[in-house]
């Protein structure tokens, strides 16, 4: 079960300050898998248009192959979102806090050009992610939520500030309700705009 609005905002709170803050703040908001927000890239944040694109996803694969980035599952995943305004500010200091840390790693630095790495610039273990939302949401106080069920956290902040369920499905690419969606015809981006619009409402408080 997701959370309701004002859990998902003690969660975002409790991590205030904290160098994973922005990547939990974004998959709350844009309800993105844990790979896609692993596998961006600065070159997909556009922080003066307020939009953010999803070109490739982070996954691991057997037989000591490790961890992959490639293409999303499917060419509806590859997209191009707006963001609440709110995110805009939280990316900034985001990117600000990793140009700190890329000075005081010095030469250990591996620049891949992530937007969140780790404190030397490479990719992040989902393992270690999946480990550090239990051990923060226990910190919380809250009740223990999957990463997964940050995607439904994010329709359940939608709809609560009332989004409608077919652009709640396109913001999320649904992919087992597309075909209802598209009996309605596309979604125009001005409405994807006031998708991001009410999370404002939300994470501006």
């Amino acid at each position: 079960m997701p959370w309701i609005p004002d859990e998902a905002g003690q969660f975002l709170e409790s991590l205030a300050g904290h160098r994973l803050h922005a990547l939990f703040a974004v998959g709350v908001a844009l309800g993105l898998p844990e790979g896609e927000l692993l596998a961006l890239r600065w070159d997909d944040v556009d922080l003066k248009a307020g939009i953010l694109r999803v070109r490739a996803t982070v996954q691991r694969l057997g037989k000591g192959v490790g961890l992959v980035t490639g293409s999303p599952k499917t060419t509806r995943s590859r997209r191009t979102l707006p963001r609440p305004r709110v995110l805009v500010d939280t990316l900034a200091a985001h990117r600000a806090a990793q140009s700190r840390e890329r000075e005081a790693a010095g030469p250990r630095w591996q620049d891949a050009g992530l937007v969140f790495a780790t404190s030397r610039g490479t990719t992040i273990e989902p393992r270690n992610l999946n480990r550090f939302l239990d051990e923060a949401i226990a910190r919380a106080g809250l009740r223990r939520i999957r990463f997964h069920d940050l995607r439904h956290t994010c329709a359940s902040l939608l709809l609560a500030q009332g989004v409608s369920a077919r652009v709640v499905m396109e913001v999320l690419r649904h992919t087992q309700l597309s075909m209802t969606t598209d009996l309605y015809g596309h979604v125009m981006p001005s409405s994807l705009r006031s998708a991001a619009d009410a999370l404002d409402g939300v994470f501006g408080k």
